[in-house]
């Protein structure tokens, strides 16, 4: 196919695309934090939400059809979509982001897996009369320009193109559909989350795995959904049905993603180089919170060529109290949400969300705060990850000693990250 003009390519991405977001998984492996939330609503460097990030990409793609379907514990969710991004929107010009529940409009069943999902919805989606469809994972962080692979996808000419990233082996064992490629980069093997991936050709432990960030074209989408959907033994998912069916008869192609150091195209979109992570457990959570505060973060959150949005209500600026030579609220190498309050206590590498408040002689190290966390006099926090709204007692240490913080009622992980929510 011709290659596209970039004037071609903004057509096409604001009037004939529409993107779905995936956002109803339970999340069970980053309990206990998703015992009251979707996972895509789980907050994120202080001031964020996981799902902020997937529609930001969105936004700074051209993106402006979005449905959000969501399932388990949408209500949090629901209402971040609603009060944070509406109004970046214009309904006018046919833009929206529609938060969509399970209705059960064609089956009396919730989602059976990614494809059902889609599925179900299929009423809702065509009525835009897409010409291309975006499918995207709505619970990991990450910067990607999606403008690249939707036009990678339309100039091949594929009926589906997915993204893929080299990960290491042990990493993507069990956890993500891994994919053979030829040389024109058609895919020609994939494998659902297979527990000893093949190594790639010429790079021994690393796998190409898929992101779960999938373009159709719109018309083969919804005949691939409606086959998938009268095939008794699918299972409904398109990592384990659609797309390995798909590879036998049709031009599924794999878009290579670099997070390490780019194609010059992706550099360029950025300013720096792309960012993935999947942040599907406490530990990789984390992990990726800890990189924030980086001196020089992998993941740019002050980039203003690729700003990432989310919902900031009106809050007083962040505040740091000191009274007397040995009560210095100070926070070092920490990133601090609005409204807090650090009155006399110490915060060192971490991330506070908005309206948390340090009491005087406290400590903070090496934690995550959400918001409305309330650390009482003397405490003592060390790589803990505090729920929204959870009041630490004066004096209370947390992260220091794995059996006192289970008989606390702590949940503590095998690296020794402590979790404190809400009633534990």
């Amino acid at each position: 196919m011709t290659p596209l003009s970039n004037s071609q390519l903004l057509y096409i991405l604001r009037h004939k695309t529409s993107a779905v977001v995936l956002a109803g998984g339970k999340g069970s492996r980053l309990d206990p934090l998703t015992r009251e939330r979707a996972k895509p609503a789980v907050p994120f460097g202080g001031v964020y939400r996981i799902i902020d990030f997937v529609l930001s990409n969105c936004l700074n793609s051209n993106l402006r059809k979005i449905h959000v379907l969501t399932q388990y514990k949408g209500m949090s969710l629901d209402r971040h979509v609603n009060n944070g991004w509406r109004r970046y929107f214009c309904q006018e010009l046919g833009e929206f982001i529609d938060v969509v529940p399970p209705q059960q409009r064609i089956v009396d069943n919730w989602y059976q897996g990614s494809a059902d999902a889609v599925y179900q919805n299929i009423y809702e989606i065509e009525n835009e009369k897409p010409e291309y469809i975006v499918i995207l994972a709505g619970d990991h962080v990450y910067k990607m320009d999606y403008r690249l692979m939707i036009r990678q996808h339309i100039e091949s000419g594929a009926d589906v193109t997915v993204a893929a990233k080299a990960v290491p082996c042990e990493q993507a064992a069990g956890a993500f559909g891994v994919m053979e490629i030829g040389a024109d980069n058609r895919i020609v093997g994939f494998e659902e989350k297979p527990l000893a991936p093949k190594s790639m050709p010429g790079r021994s432990g690393f796998c190409l795995a898929s992101m779960g960030i999938y373009v159709f074209t719109a018309r083969f989408l919804f005949e691939k959904l409606c086959q998938d959907a009268n095939r008794l033994e699918s299972r409904r998912d398109f990592g384990l049905d659609v797309i390995p069916e798909a590879i036998e008869k049709n031009r599924v192609f794999a878009y290579l993603f670099s997070d390490q150091s780019g194609t010059e195209e992706q550099n360029e979109s950025f300013g720096q180089r792309p960012y993935w992570r999947d942040v599907g457990t406490i530990s990789s959570y984390y992990e990726a919170n800890m990189d924030l505060i980086a001196i020089e973060p992998e993941l740019n959150l002050y980039d203003p060529a690729w700003q990432i949005r989310s919902y900031n209500p009106d809050l007083p600026p962040a505040k740091f109290v000191f009274s007397e030579p040995d009560r210095q609220g100070q926070a070092i190498n920490s990133a601090v949400g609005q409204g807090s309050v650090i009155s006399g206590g110490q915060v060192n590498h971490s991330v506070l969300g908005r309206s948390v408040r340090v009491n005087s002689y406290a400590t903070v190290e090496d934690s995550i705060l959400f918001d409305d966390v309330v650390v009482g006099r003397d405490a003592r926090i060390r790589r803990c990850i505090i729920d929204r709204g959870v009041v630490i007692p004066m004096g209370l240490k947390a992260g220091f000693d794995p059996d006192e913080d289970r008989c606390h009622g702590f949940h503590v992980t095998p690296e020794g990250i402590v979790v404190i929510i809400r009633n534990s």
